[in-house]
Protein backbone atom coordinates (compact mmCIF):
# COMPACT_ATOMS: atom_id res chain seq x y z
CA UNK A 1 0.00 0.00 0.00
CA UNK A 2 1.55 3.24 -1.08
CA UNK A 3 -0.13 6.51 0.41
CA UNK A 4 2.27 9.37 -0.60
CA UNK A 5 2.01 12.64 1.13
CA UNK A 6 -0.35 10.93 3.71
CA UNK A 7 0.07 12.26 7.15
CA UNK A 8 -0.44 9.84 10.16
CA UNK A 9 -2.33 9.69 13.12
CA UNK A 10 -3.59 12.31 14.72
CA UNK A 11 -3.18 14.45 11.36
CA UNK A 12 -6.67 14.19 9.14
CA UNK A 13 -5.59 12.38 6.14
CA UNK A 14 -8.48 13.20 4.06
CA UNK A 15 -12.17 14.20 4.36
CA UNK A 16 -13.47 11.12 3.40
CA UNK A 17 -11.80 7.31 2.98
CA UNK A 18 -13.79 5.65 0.74
CA UNK A 19 -13.02 1.76 0.78
CA UNK A 20 -13.61 0.11 -2.57
CA UNK A 21 -12.60 0.94 -6.59
CA UNK A 22 -16.04 -0.25 -7.85
CA UNK A 23 -18.91 1.45 -9.27
CA UNK A 24 -19.85 2.78 -5.84
CA UNK A 25 -16.75 4.04 -4.80
CA UNK A 26 -15.61 5.34 -8.06
CA UNK A 27 -18.77 7.68 -8.62
CA UNK A 28 -18.46 8.87 -5.51
CA UNK A 29 -14.92 9.59 -5.19
CA UNK A 30 -15.42 11.28 -8.56
CA UNK A 31 -18.63 13.45 -7.33
CA UNK A 32 -17.04 14.84 -4.17
CA UNK A 33 -13.06 15.57 -6.15
CA UNK A 34 -15.42 17.95 -8.58
CA UNK A 35 -16.45 19.26 -4.90
CA UNK A 36 -13.14 19.97 -3.93
CA UNK A 37 -13.52 17.42 -0.85
CA UNK A 38 -10.42 15.38 -0.46
CA UNK A 39 -10.91 11.57 -0.69
CA UNK A 40 -8.93 8.59 -0.52
CA UNK A 41 -9.88 5.93 -2.59
CA UNK A 42 -8.49 2.74 -1.08
CA UNK A 43 -8.82 -1.04 -3.43
CA UNK A 44 -8.02 -4.31 -1.82
CA UNK A 45 -6.90 -5.77 -5.44
CA UNK A 46 -3.65 -4.91 -7.04
CA UNK A 47 -5.93 -3.53 -9.95
CA UNK A 48 -9.29 -2.54 -10.41
CA UNK A 49 -11.44 -5.41 -10.91
CA UNK A 50 -11.33 -7.20 -14.50
CA UNK A 51 -14.80 -8.43 -15.13
CA UNK A 52 -18.55 -7.80 -15.62
CA UNK A 53 -20.59 -8.57 -12.73
CA UNK A 54 -22.66 -6.09 -14.32
CA UNK A 55 -23.05 -4.66 -17.90
CA UNK A 56 -26.00 -2.54 -18.01
CA UNK A 57 -26.79 1.12 -17.31
CA UNK A 58 -30.68 2.09 -17.02
CA UNK A 59 -31.93 5.31 -17.89
CA UNK A 60 -31.71 7.06 -14.94
CA UNK A 61 -28.17 5.97 -13.97
CA UNK A 62 -27.14 7.41 -17.68
CA UNK A 63 -28.35 10.60 -16.58
CA UNK A 64 -26.07 10.61 -13.66
CA UNK A 65 -23.27 9.96 -15.63
CA UNK A 66 -24.88 12.68 -18.00
CA UNK A 67 -23.94 15.37 -14.56
CA UNK A 68 -20.80 13.63 -14.33
CA UNK A 69 -19.86 14.41 -17.34
CA UNK A 70 -18.73 11.20 -18.30
CA UNK A 71 -22.28 9.97 -20.64
CA UNK A 72 -20.60 10.63 -24.22
CA UNK A 73 -17.57 8.73 -22.84
CA UNK A 74 -19.36 5.27 -21.76
CA UNK A 75 -22.13 5.89 -24.86
CA UNK A 76 -19.33 5.85 -27.48
CA UNK A 77 -17.87 2.58 -25.44
CA UNK A 78 -21.33 1.01 -24.82
CA UNK A 79 -23.68 -0.80 -27.27
CA UNK A 80 -27.78 -1.57 -27.42
CA UNK A 81 -28.90 -4.58 -25.66
CA UNK A 82 -28.82 -7.02 -28.35
CA UNK A 83 -31.59 -9.77 -29.12
CA UNK A 84 -31.67 -12.81 -27.32
CA UNK A 85 -31.85 -15.89 -29.46
CA UNK A 86 -32.61 -19.18 -28.31
CA UNK A 87 -30.31 -21.94 -29.67
CA UNK A 88 -32.52 -25.54 -30.43
CA UNK A 89 -31.66 -28.94 -31.45
CA UNK A 90 -30.20 -32.27 -29.73
CA UNK A 91 -26.75 -30.72 -29.80
CA UNK A 92 -28.09 -26.93 -29.29
CA UNK A 93 -26.45 -25.68 -32.78
CA UNK A 94 -30.11 -24.75 -34.52
CA UNK A 95 -30.77 -21.17 -34.62
CA UNK A 96 -34.36 -20.64 -32.60
CA UNK A 97 -36.52 -17.79 -32.01
CA UNK A 98 -35.20 -14.13 -31.35
CA UNK A 99 -37.06 -11.45 -28.88
CA UNK A 100 -36.44 -8.60 -27.58
CA UNK A 101 -35.18 -9.02 -23.56
CA UNK A 102 -35.61 -5.31 -22.85
CA UNK A 103 -38.55 -3.23 -24.09
CA UNK A 104 -37.66 -0.37 -26.42
CA UNK A 105 -38.99 3.28 -26.04
CA UNK A 106 -38.22 6.07 -27.84
CA UNK A 107 -36.65 9.26 -25.85
CA UNK A 108 -38.87 12.17 -25.55
CA UNK A 109 -38.01 15.47 -24.16
CA UNK A 110 -38.63 14.93 -20.48
CA UNK A 111 -36.55 11.39 -21.00
CA UNK A 112 -33.82 11.66 -23.07
CA UNK A 113 -31.92 8.24 -22.20
CA UNK A 114 -34.95 5.94 -22.82
CA UNK A 115 -33.32 2.67 -22.94
CA UNK A 116 -30.62 0.66 -21.14
CA UNK A 117 -27.04 0.41 -22.45
CA UNK A 118 -24.63 -2.24 -22.31
CA UNK A 119 -21.23 -1.39 -20.96
CA UNK A 120 -19.19 -4.29 -18.89
CA UNK A 121 -18.44 -3.24 -15.58
CA UNK A 122 -14.66 -3.60 -16.18
CA UNK A 123 -14.68 -0.89 -18.82
CA UNK A 124 -17.16 1.62 -16.95
CA UNK A 125 -14.80 1.31 -14.00
CA UNK A 126 -11.83 2.38 -16.24
CA UNK A 127 -13.52 5.28 -17.70
CA UNK A 128 -14.51 6.40 -14.02
CA UNK A 129 -11.13 6.43 -12.95
CA UNK A 130 -10.02 8.47 -16.11
CA UNK A 131 -12.27 10.81 -15.22
CA UNK A 132 -10.68 10.43 -11.56
CA UNK A 133 -7.69 11.20 -12.05
CA UNK A 134 -8.43 13.76 -14.42
CA UNK A 135 -9.93 15.41 -11.17
CA UNK A 136 -6.86 15.04 -9.55
CA UNK A 137 -7.68 11.63 -7.67
CA UNK A 138 -6.09 8.36 -7.78
CA UNK A 139 -6.84 4.79 -6.38
CA UNK A 140 -4.77 2.83 -3.72
CA UNK A 141 -4.27 -0.17 -4.40
CA UNK A 142 -3.10 -3.72 -2.35
CA UNK A 143 -5.30 -1.53 0.46
CA UNK A 144 -6.47 -3.98 2.83
CA UNK A 145 -8.53 -2.58 5.57
CA UNK A 146 -8.23 -4.37 8.82
CA UNK A 147 -9.70 -2.53 11.53
CA UNK A 148 -11.38 0.97 11.99
CA UNK A 149 -12.58 3.02 14.90
CA UNK A 150 -13.81 6.24 15.39
CA UNK A 151 -14.32 9.04 18.12
CA UNK A 152 -16.47 12.57 17.59
CA UNK A 153 -14.26 13.93 14.96
CA UNK A 154 -12.77 11.21 12.94
CA UNK A 155 -12.68 7.50 11.83
CA UNK A 156 -8.95 5.72 12.08
CA UNK A 157 -8.80 2.71 9.46
CA UNK A 158 -6.10 0.28 9.56
CA UNK A 159 -4.79 -1.66 6.63
CA UNK A 160 -3.07 -4.82 6.66
CA UNK A 161 0.52 -3.39 6.36
CA UNK A 162 0.60 -1.55 9.35
CA UNK A 163 -0.87 1.72 7.92
CA UNK A 164 -3.40 3.81 9.72
CA UNK A 165 -5.01 6.67 8.55
CA UNK A 166 -7.25 8.85 9.99
CA UNK A 167 -10.14 10.92 7.90
CA UNK A 168 -13.31 12.63 9.02
CA UNK A 169 -15.66 10.10 6.65
CA UNK A 170 -14.94 6.64 5.94
CA UNK A 171 -17.51 5.05 3.34
CA UNK A 172 -17.48 1.35 2.97
CA UNK A 173 -18.35 0.54 -1.09
CA UNK A 174 -16.26 -2.63 -0.63
CA UNK A 175 -18.62 -5.23 -1.95
CA UNK A 176 -21.28 -7.70 -0.74
CA UNK A 177 -18.30 -9.69 1.43
CA UNK A 178 -17.77 -5.68 3.13
CA UNK A 179 -15.10 -5.88 5.55
CA UNK A 180 -16.78 -1.84 6.57
CA UNK A 181 -20.14 -3.70 7.03
CA UNK A 182 -18.51 -6.32 9.44
CA UNK A 183 -16.45 -4.59 11.09
CA UNK A 184 -19.45 -2.30 12.33
CA UNK A 185 -21.49 -5.56 13.01
CA UNK A 186 -24.30 -4.18 11.01
CA UNK A 187 -26.45 -7.10 10.00
CA UNK A 188 -27.96 -8.15 6.37
CA UNK A 189 -31.57 -9.25 6.41
CA UNK A 190 -32.96 -11.47 3.14
CA UNK A 191 -32.95 -14.37 1.64
CA UNK A 192 -31.84 -16.86 -0.86
CA UNK A 193 -33.28 -16.00 -4.02
CA UNK A 194 -32.52 -19.63 -5.56
CA UNK A 195 -30.52 -22.53 -4.06
CA UNK A 196 -29.32 -23.37 -7.13
CA UNK A 197 -25.64 -21.86 -7.48
CA UNK A 198 -24.81 -19.60 -10.47
CA UNK A 199 -21.01 -19.09 -12.77
CA UNK A 200 -20.60 -15.56 -13.73
CA UNK A 201 -17.73 -15.27 -15.99
CA UNK A 202 -16.18 -13.59 -18.92
CA UNK A 203 -14.66 -15.05 -22.28
CA UNK A 204 -12.93 -14.24 -24.97
CA UNK A 205 -13.87 -16.55 -27.79
CA UNK A 206 -12.30 -17.46 -31.54
CA UNK A 207 -13.69 -16.14 -35.00
CA UNK A 208 -14.70 -19.91 -35.83
CA UNK A 209 -16.94 -19.98 -32.59
CA UNK A 210 -20.27 -20.39 -33.63
CA UNK A 211 -21.93 -17.35 -31.58
CA UNK A 212 -21.72 -14.06 -33.42
CA UNK A 213 -21.63 -10.64 -31.73
CA UNK A 214 -25.13 -9.54 -32.85
CA UNK A 215 -26.97 -11.56 -30.27
CA UNK A 216 -27.22 -12.52 -26.48
CA UNK A 217 -27.48 -16.22 -27.10
CA UNK A 218 -29.22 -18.59 -24.67
CA UNK A 219 -29.17 -22.69 -24.19
CA UNK A 220 -32.08 -22.63 -21.97
CA UNK A 221 -32.18 -26.56 -22.18
CA UNK A 222 -28.24 -27.44 -21.56
CA UNK A 223 -27.50 -30.36 -19.67
CA UNK A 224 -27.16 -29.58 -15.57
CA UNK A 225 -28.34 -25.89 -16.45
CA UNK A 226 -29.33 -23.25 -19.24
CA UNK A 227 -26.58 -21.08 -20.37
CA UNK A 228 -26.87 -17.65 -21.80
CA UNK A 229 -23.96 -15.38 -23.60
CA UNK A 230 -24.10 -12.06 -24.03
CA UNK A 231 -21.61 -10.16 -26.43
CA UNK A 232 -19.59 -7.22 -24.30
CA UNK A 233 -18.38 -4.03 -26.23
CA UNK A 234 -14.93 -2.83 -25.61
CA UNK A 235 -12.94 -5.79 -27.29
CA UNK A 236 -13.29 -8.29 -29.95
CA UNK A 237 -15.17 -11.67 -29.90
CA UNK A 238 -15.22 -10.87 -25.48
CA UNK A 239 -18.38 -12.11 -23.92
CA UNK A 240 -20.35 -12.50 -20.45
CA UNK A 241 -21.28 -16.09 -19.86
CA UNK A 242 -23.89 -16.69 -16.61
CA UNK A 243 -24.31 -20.63 -16.56
CA UNK A 244 -27.60 -21.84 -14.09
CA UNK A 245 -26.95 -25.16 -12.21
CA UNK A 246 -30.03 -27.70 -11.79
CA UNK A 247 -28.35 -29.64 -8.75
CA UNK A 248 -28.21 -26.90 -5.69
CA UNK A 249 -25.28 -29.00 -4.31
CA UNK A 250 -23.32 -28.44 -7.06
CA UNK A 251 -19.99 -26.67 -6.57
CA UNK A 252 -18.93 -24.78 -9.78
CA UNK A 253 -15.32 -25.04 -10.94
CA UNK A 254 -14.14 -21.47 -11.69
CA UNK A 255 -11.11 -22.63 -13.03
CA UNK A 256 -10.10 -21.54 -16.86
CA UNK A 257 -10.33 -25.39 -17.25
CA UNK A 258 -13.66 -25.70 -15.83
CA UNK A 259 -15.43 -23.03 -17.52
CA UNK A 260 -13.70 -24.89 -20.67
CA UNK A 261 -15.51 -27.65 -19.99
CA UNK A 262 -18.70 -26.48 -18.91
CA UNK A 263 -19.11 -24.80 -22.58
CA UNK A 264 -17.93 -27.73 -23.93
CA UNK A 265 -20.24 -29.98 -22.49
CA UNK A 266 -23.48 -27.59 -22.40
CA UNK A 267 -23.06 -25.49 -26.04
CA UNK A 268 -21.61 -26.24 -29.98
CA UNK A 269 -18.30 -23.90 -28.26
CA UNK A 270 -15.58 -26.39 -27.84
CA UNK A 271 -12.96 -25.47 -25.21
CA UNK A 272 -10.52 -24.51 -27.80
CA UNK A 273 -12.61 -22.01 -28.90
CA UNK A 274 -12.31 -20.06 -25.83
CA UNK A 275 -8.95 -17.64 -26.56
CA UNK A 276 -9.28 -16.82 -22.97
CA UNK A 277 -10.91 -16.72 -19.17
CA UNK A 278 -10.78 -13.22 -18.23
CA UNK A 279 -12.68 -13.79 -14.96
CA UNK A 280 -14.49 -16.34 -13.62
CA UNK A 281 -16.96 -16.34 -10.10
CA UNK A 282 -19.52 -18.40 -8.46
CA UNK A 283 -22.38 -17.43 -6.05
CA UNK A 284 -26.11 -18.54 -5.30
CA UNK A 285 -28.51 -15.42 -5.72
CA UNK A 286 -29.63 -13.42 -2.52
CA UNK A 287 -31.86 -10.51 -1.84
CA UNK A 288 -30.02 -9.05 1.50
CA UNK A 289 -30.36 -5.40 2.94
CA UNK A 290 -28.40 -4.10 5.74
CA UNK A 291 -30.21 -2.71 8.44
CA UNK A 292 -28.87 0.42 8.72
CA UNK A 293 -26.76 2.59 6.34
CA UNK A 294 -24.60 5.04 8.61
CA UNK A 295 -22.46 4.26 12.17
CA UNK A 296 -21.53 7.71 13.22
CA UNK A 297 -18.66 9.06 10.46
CA UNK A 298 -18.87 5.57 8.77
CA UNK A 299 -21.62 4.93 5.97
CA UNK A 300 -21.85 1.94 3.86
CA UNK A 301 -23.20 2.07 0.04
CA UNK A 302 -23.47 0.15 -3.01
CA UNK A 303 -23.66 -3.80 -2.43
CA UNK A 304 -22.16 -3.49 0.96
CA UNK A 305 -25.14 -1.96 1.88
CA UNK A 306 -27.70 -4.61 -0.38
CA UNK A 307 -27.12 -7.61 -2.24
CA UNK A 308 -29.33 -8.61 -5.37
CA UNK A 309 -30.02 -11.27 -7.72
CA UNK A 310 -28.29 -10.02 -11.09
CA UNK A 311 -32.29 -10.10 -12.82
CA UNK A 312 -33.47 -7.42 -14.00
CA UNK A 313 -30.09 -5.05 -13.60
CA UNK A 314 -30.78 -3.62 -10.72
CA UNK A 315 -27.41 -3.84 -8.31
CA UNK A 316 -24.89 -1.73 -10.43
CA UNK A 317 -27.27 0.80 -11.13
CA UNK A 318 -28.54 1.05 -7.28
CA UNK A 319 -24.48 1.61 -6.54
CA UNK A 320 -23.89 4.11 -8.24
CA UNK A 321 -27.29 6.35 -7.14
CA UNK A 322 -25.99 5.63 -3.51
CA UNK A 323 -22.58 7.26 -4.25
CA UNK A 324 -24.54 9.98 -6.24
CA UNK A 325 -27.28 10.02 -3.21
CA UNK A 326 -24.25 10.65 -0.76
CA UNK A 327 -21.23 12.70 -2.58
CA UNK A 328 -23.18 15.85 -2.64
CA UNK A 329 -24.49 15.21 1.12
CA UNK A 330 -20.97 14.93 2.14
CA UNK A 331 -19.88 17.77 0.27
CA UNK A 332 -22.49 20.56 2.04
CA UNK A 333 -21.43 18.78 5.40
CA UNK A 334 -17.73 19.05 4.79
CA UNK A 335 -17.35 22.07 2.83
CA UNK A 336 -20.43 24.21 2.97
CA UNK A 337 -21.32 23.83 6.67
CA UNK A 338 -24.72 21.84 6.75
CA UNK A 339 -25.50 20.23 9.88
CA UNK A 340 -24.24 16.61 10.25
CA UNK A 341 -27.73 15.29 10.06
CA UNK A 342 -27.73 16.23 7.05
CA UNK A 343 -26.07 12.54 6.61
CA UNK A 344 -28.60 10.62 8.27
CA UNK A 345 -30.79 11.68 5.27
CA UNK A 346 -29.22 9.25 2.81
CA UNK A 347 -29.91 5.85 4.74
CA UNK A 348 -33.50 7.58 4.57
CA UNK A 349 -33.87 8.19 1.30
CA UNK A 350 -31.57 5.32 -0.33
CA UNK A 351 -32.81 2.24 2.42
CA UNK A 352 -36.73 2.17 0.68
CA UNK A 353 -35.37 2.41 -2.77
CA UNK A 354 -33.19 -0.75 -2.07
CA UNK A 355 -35.80 -1.97 -0.83
CA UNK A 356 -38.24 -2.08 -3.69
CA UNK A 357 -35.60 -2.63 -6.59
CA UNK A 358 -34.88 -6.13 -4.17
CA UNK A 359 -38.22 -6.97 -4.75
CA UNK A 360 -38.07 -5.99 -8.25
CA UNK A 361 -35.19 -8.14 -9.12
CA UNK A 362 -35.97 -11.10 -6.74
CA UNK A 363 -39.77 -11.31 -8.79
CA UNK A 364 -37.75 -11.06 -12.26
CA UNK A 365 -35.56 -13.85 -11.25
CA UNK A 366 -38.52 -16.02 -9.71
CA UNK A 367 -40.76 -15.69 -13.00
CA UNK A 368 -37.77 -16.22 -16.07
CA UNK A 369 -34.67 -16.91 -14.31
CA UNK A 370 -32.80 -17.53 -18.07
CA UNK A 371 -36.51 -17.99 -19.26
CA UNK A 372 -37.15 -17.48 -22.92
CA UNK A 373 -39.82 -15.73 -22.55
CA UNK A 374 -38.56 -13.52 -20.17
CA UNK A 375 -38.72 -9.16 -20.85
CA UNK A 376 -37.84 -6.03 -18.68
CA UNK A 377 -40.02 -2.91 -18.70
CA UNK A 378 -40.43 0.47 -17.59
CA UNK A 379 -39.97 -0.89 -14.19
CA UNK A 380 -36.53 -1.56 -14.45
CA UNK A 381 -35.02 1.75 -15.86
CA UNK A 382 -35.41 3.21 -12.17
CA UNK A 383 -37.16 6.44 -14.12
CA UNK A 384 -39.81 6.32 -11.51
CA UNK A 385 -37.82 6.47 -8.40
CA UNK A 386 -37.81 9.20 -6.13
CA UNK A 387 -37.82 10.72 -2.62
CA UNK A 388 -41.56 11.70 -1.96
CA UNK A 389 -42.54 11.97 1.91
CA UNK A 390 -38.84 11.79 2.55
CA UNK A 391 -36.74 14.20 4.69
CA UNK A 392 -35.44 16.57 1.95
CA UNK A 393 -38.96 16.91 0.14
CA UNK A 394 -40.92 19.76 0.73
CA UNK A 395 -43.98 21.66 -0.95
CA UNK A 396 -45.46 21.35 -4.60
CA UNK A 397 -46.37 23.16 -7.18
CA UNK A 398 -47.43 22.84 -10.95
CA UNK A 399 -47.23 19.18 -12.15
CA UNK A 400 -44.50 17.90 -9.93
CA UNK A 401 -44.23 17.07 -6.30
CA UNK A 402 -40.94 17.76 -4.09
CA UNK A 403 -38.94 14.32 -4.30
CA UNK A 404 -39.96 13.78 -7.93
CA UNK A 405 -36.85 13.16 -10.31
CA UNK A 406 -36.22 16.46 -12.30
CA UNK A 407 -37.52 16.18 -15.98
CA UNK A 408 -35.52 17.19 -18.65
CA UNK A 409 -36.15 19.74 -21.38
CA UNK A 410 -35.25 21.39 -24.49
CA UNK A 411 -36.37 25.45 -23.77
CA UNK A 412 -35.25 28.65 -25.71
CA UNK A 413 -33.05 29.34 -22.80
CA UNK A 414 -31.27 25.68 -22.90
CA UNK A 415 -31.74 22.29 -22.01
CA UNK A 416 -32.49 21.57 -18.03
CA UNK A 417 -30.20 19.34 -17.91
CA UNK A 418 -27.24 21.34 -18.88
CA UNK A 419 -28.72 23.90 -16.41
CA UNK A 420 -28.33 20.93 -13.56
CA UNK A 421 -25.10 19.70 -14.46
CA UNK A 422 -22.12 20.65 -11.98
CA UNK A 423 -21.95 20.55 -7.80
CA UNK A 424 -24.85 23.29 -7.40
CA UNK A 425 -28.60 23.70 -6.65
CA UNK A 426 -30.97 25.05 -9.42
CA UNK A 427 -33.76 27.25 -8.86
CA UNK A 428 -36.23 27.26 -11.52
CA UNK A 429 -38.81 30.08 -11.90
CA UNK A 430 -41.52 29.11 -14.36
CA UNK A 431 -43.99 32.43 -14.45
CA UNK A 432 -43.51 33.11 -10.82
CA UNK A 433 -41.03 35.63 -10.04
CA UNK A 434 -37.72 34.39 -8.46
CA UNK A 435 -36.32 35.53 -4.91
CA UNK A 436 -33.15 37.72 -5.36
CA UNK A 437 -29.57 36.98 -4.11
CA UNK A 438 -29.55 33.37 -3.33
CA UNK A 439 -26.10 33.27 -3.19
CA UNK A 440 -23.11 31.15 -5.54
CA UNK A 441 -24.62 27.71 -4.68
CA UNK A 442 -28.30 28.34 -6.23
CA UNK A 443 -27.94 29.21 -9.96
CA UNK A 444 -31.62 30.92 -10.69
CA UNK A 445 -33.46 30.80 -13.89
CA UNK A 446 -36.34 31.95 -15.46
CA UNK A 447 -37.83 29.96 -18.02
CA UNK A 448 -40.44 29.86 -20.16
CA UNK A 449 -43.63 27.71 -19.87
CA UNK A 450 -43.02 24.07 -19.60
CA UNK A 451 -45.84 21.63 -18.78
CA UNK A 452 -43.70 18.93 -17.26
CA UNK A 453 -43.32 21.38 -14.49
CA UNK A 454 -46.09 23.98 -14.71
CA UNK A 455 -46.35 27.08 -12.88
CA UNK A 456 -44.12 28.00 -9.81
CA UNK A 457 -40.76 27.88 -8.18
CA UNK A 458 -38.62 24.47 -8.60
CA UNK A 459 -35.64 24.13 -6.58
CA UNK A 460 -33.63 21.17 -7.60
CA UNK A 461 -30.97 19.15 -5.94
CA UNK A 462 -27.28 18.39 -6.80
CA UNK A 463 -28.43 14.64 -7.37
CA UNK A 464 -31.39 15.96 -10.05
CA UNK A 465 -34.47 15.24 -8.00
CA UNK A 466 -37.01 18.25 -6.49
CA UNK A 467 -36.21 19.19 -3.11
CA UNK A 468 -38.56 22.15 -2.76
CA UNK A 469 -41.44 23.58 -4.85
CA UNK A 470 -43.82 26.34 -3.72
CA UNK A 471 -46.11 29.20 -5.80
CA UNK A 472 -44.33 31.51 -3.62
CA UNK A 473 -40.76 31.20 -1.92
CA UNK A 474 -42.23 30.88 1.60
CA UNK A 475 -39.92 27.86 2.84
CA UNK A 476 -37.31 28.01 0.75
CA UNK A 477 -35.00 29.96 2.65
CA UNK A 478 -35.40 27.40 5.55
CA UNK A 479 -35.22 24.40 3.29
CA UNK A 480 -32.16 25.77 1.88
CA UNK A 481 -30.38 26.42 5.39
CA UNK A 482 -31.28 23.04 6.58
CA UNK A 483 -29.06 21.84 2.95
CA UNK A 484 -25.91 24.25 4.16
CA UNK A 485 -26.97 26.07 0.54
CA UNK A 486 -27.99 29.50 1.98
CA UNK A 487 -26.50 32.44 1.31
CA UNK A 488 -24.40 33.81 3.61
Amino acid sequence: MKLNNVKQPPGIAADVLVVGAGPAGLVLAVDLARRGVSALLAEKGATLFPGSRGKGLQPRTQEVLYDLGLFDDVRAAARTYPRMLAWEGPDGTVRGREWDMIERSEPTAQTPFADAILIGQAHLQALLHEQLVALGGEVVHDAELTGLEQDSDSVTAHFADGHRVRTRYLVGCDGGRSTVRELLGVTMTGETVDPRPLLVADLVLTEDAVVDDRNWHAWTGAPDGGVVLCPLPGAERLFQLVAQYSDENAVPDVTPEGVRKLMAVRTPVSADQIAEVVWASDFRPRAALADRYRDGRVLLAGDAAHIHSPAGAQGLNTSVQDAYNLGWKLGQVLRRGAPATLLDTYEAERQPVAAGVLGVSTRLHREALLGEGSRRGDEVKQLGIGYRGGPLSSGRAGALESGDRAPDGVLPEGRLFDLFRGPHFTLLAFGTEPPADLGDQVHVHELSPYDAYGRGLFLIRPDGYLGWAGETAEGLDEYLAKTGAAAG
